[in-house]
């Protein structure tokens, strides 16, 4: 059995993610959002279509008390996480002057650190004996030397945070069985573009991302660790 911990299902690639891990009967996955109504969605979905029950758990990112709600639900699992994907994120769209310092909080607590607390809560809980692999989503807006969009700044400047972030984990873990490594999405087809970027059209579905996004969490800490990984279809 491999145990899978992900962070925003509720929507877009998250949601695709759960879909993809849930097909096979050997995974058992665990999902934390904030929108608790469209993770008793997503179950439905996946009891119908594969006959496999997720464990769905509601969780502001952005809440003082994370650490003690992660915690607790860490507890209640009481099991070694092989693979944990901290996709969670929020994003603001408006020119540098008018961010806000609260802008600022909300992004970097929610993409920076609510991944550091969730990682830190993991180690802690988790089997020192057995391998894990964590996985950050990142984005090409963060990533060094790539175009970079107005009106991005906080969320560019978060997930190059947290791409920085991997590098520090994978290294201070090195001598462990973690594995810690880091995609940088380029522009898919989810809500959050859509609202970001009204009417533009991604070169790639929140399916086949998912997919992808999947199948590296399984098997790619066998030939990466502490990797900045670019996946998109334009360059830079």
């Amino acid at each position: 059995m491999t145990n899978i911990l992900i962070t925003g299902g509720s929507r877009g690639i998250g949601y695709e993610l759960v879909k993809q891990f849930s097909a096979d009967a050997n995974n058992y996955v665990v999902v934390l959002s904030r929108n608790i109504e469209k993770l008793e969605q997503l179950k439905q979905e996946c009891i119908q279509l594969y006959q496999n029950t997720i464990h769905i758990y509601q969780v502001d990112f952005n809440s003082t008390s994370l650490n003690q709600e992660l915690q607790t639900i860490l507890v209640k699992e009481n099991k070694h996480f092989h693979t944990v994907i901290n996709n969670a994120g929020v994003l603001v769209n408006k020119p540098f002057t008018e961010t806000t310092t609260a802008d600022w909080q909300t992004v970097f607590t929610t993409n920076v650190f609510a991944p550091a607390t969730l990682i830190k809560e993991v180690i802690s809980c988790n089997n020192t004996n057995e391998q894990t692999h964590i996985v950050n989503i990142s984005s090409m807006g963060g990533f060094q030397g790539s175009v970079k969009f107005p009106g991005l700044a906080t969320y560019a400047s978060s997930k190059a945070a947290l791409a920085g972030l991997t590098e520090c984990l994978a290294e201070e873990y090195k001598d462990s069985r973690i594995m810690f490594n880091c995609l940088a999405l380029g522009a898919v087809a989810t809500e959050m573009l859509a609202e970001a970027f009204p009417g533009y059209e991604a070169p790639t579905t929140s399916q086949e991302m998912g997919k992808f996004i999947a199948d590296f969490a399984l098997s790619g800490h066998h030939f990466f660790n502490g990797k900045i990984l670019p996946v998109s279809q334009s360059t830079p």
